[in-house]
């Protein structure tokens, strides 16, 4: 039951590790597939559409309104029906600025959204190279893996033949299979791990992996933590964001001063009876409050404290972003020195596993001694291979906590979403229009609910 269950997993391994017909997949290749494809970008993209159109909507306050009634009663009394049609228009003339910083409001809304949609890019980008980098170390793990099962059956092997031969105890025929039984586990574990790398990269990517190219030579990033913290405060999105709030909570406080303001509208009306009896009129209205019970002084102190607020949250924002890179910073380094570590402890390892299996050969050393020290380099390796993946993944890391992990910065050869455009075709408050991205979006919500 064993051996088949064993055998079972060996031929999912070797299905899992299959490359896909063609070239191998690059890192590049993953991070242009997960920006195209990408439904977390893409429901955002879609929300921010969403915030351009209240800007066409401040605007549109501003231009006139015209409307039409038709009310048609009937009297019992006199067994009569009447019937009215209205037609009426109206336009604010002058609101002391109130429109203008309606759109204001708006505009900035939008640009802090924008700002929130790199964020969301920036998650997805690492996303997929943590996902691809988890890929590669786990099938390299499942590797290393295998050749140490078939290094300690063929051990297994020797230690028995030397039993029959009354060279070595039971003993140590029972720790080389219990070695091996072992071996057996940690492999079935590193099967297990790459299964679920797959998966993530799935999720992350959008498809199953095939075989994945080492990755690149990693990206620049900083020549010290202090510029790059310096870089971040520029860049980062959450700071940029941060700002944009300041700014928001300030127009707030002009929008609230601005409710104390009259306001001058202009109308007329345009109104026939089922006679054909008209009635024209045009009249002008200035209206302003007198007094709201202390309504608007609270809105104005809501609307200041609200600003003290964006304010504290510009500087909580930029002490998470100093933060955010010094982990990077911190994550960078470390894994460096583990690789480093790492390369040393494989040499070492190599030449000891040498030394004991000599010192074996003479009778000097146990069988367990050659198991351990077998154990010993391949640990090492083990540690190698996720130490390098480390290092490269904190590169990516560093950049997006540096606010740099965009697929503009990054070059990925794809069309770049360009969220002006949308904005310009809407701004102005058009009649009709049709966004080129919804239609797209509906095209990918279709296929879901078909799915």
């Amino acid at each position: 039951m064993i051996a088949r269950a064993f055998g079972f997993a060996a031929a999912l391994s070797l299905a899992l590790l299959a490359a896909l017909p063609g070239r191998a997949e690059t890192l590049g290749d993953a991070l242009a597939e997960a920006y195209r494809h990408s439904g977390l970008l893409e429901q955002n993209r879609a929300l921010l559409r969403a915030a351009d159109e209240d800007v066409a909507a401040a605007v549109a306050a501003m231009r006139p309104v015209v409307s039409y009634a038709v009310r048609s009663s009937y009297l019992d009394l006199t067994d009569t029906t009447t019937t009215n049609f209205d037609l009426s228009a109206s336009l604010v003339l002058f609101d002391f600025g109130r429109s203008q910083l309606r759109r204001e409001i708006a505009r900035e809304n939008v640009l802090s959204l924008r700002e929130a949609l790199v964020g969301v890019e920036q998650q997805v980008l690492l996303r997929a190279v943590t996902a691809y980098m988890n890929v590669r170390r786990a099938a390299e793990i499942v590797r290393l893996r295998e050749n140490n099962v078939k290094l300690i059956t063929r051990e297994l092997q020797a230690v028995r033949d030397r039993y029959e031969v009354g060279e070595v105890t039971r003993t140590e025929v029972s720790i080389a299979e219990a070695r091996l039984a072992g071996s057996k586990s940690a492999l079935a574990v590193a099967r297990g791990d790459l299964a679920r790398a797959r998966e993530e990269y799935r999720a992350a990517i959008g498809r199953y992996p095939g075989k994945l190219s080492p990755p690149p030579r990693a990206p620049a990033t900083a020549d010290s933590l202090e510029a790059a913290r310096a870089v971040a405060r520029r860049r980062h999105p959450d700071m940029l964001r941060a700002r944009r709030a300041v700014k928001i909570a300030e127009l707030n406080i002009a929008m609230a001063e601005a409710a104390r303001k009259p306001v001058l509208s202009g109308s007329a009306l345009f109104s026939l009876d089922q006679d054909r009896n008209d009635t024209r009129s045009v009249g002008i209205t200035l209206s302003g409050p007198i007094y709201q019970g202390g309504a608007l002084a609270s809105a104005i102190r809501k609307a200041a404290a609200q600003r003290d607020a964006a304010r504290a949250g510009l500087h909580l924002a930029r002490l998470a972003v100093d933060q955010n890179v010094g982990n990077a910073w911190a994550q960078l380094t470390v894994a460096e020195a583990a690789v480093s570590a790492s390369k040393e402890q494989i040499r070492a390892a190599k030449v000891a596993l040498r030394g004991v299996r000599e010192e074996a050969r003479l009778g000097s050393r146990t069988t367990l001694d050659v198991l351990n020290a077998e154990q010993e380099l391949l640990d090492a390796e083990a540690g190698m291979v996720s130490a390098s993946s480390d290092r490269y993944v904190a590169v990516y890391n560093l950049l997006a906590a540096m606010g740099l992990l965009t697929a503009e910065h990054l070059n990925l050869g794809v069309p770049v979403y360009d969220p002006q455009a949308y904005y310009d075709a809407v701004k102005s408050a058009p009649l009709r229009s049709v966004s080129p991205q919804g239609r797209k979006l509906d095209r990918v919500l279709d296929a879901l609910g078909k799915n």
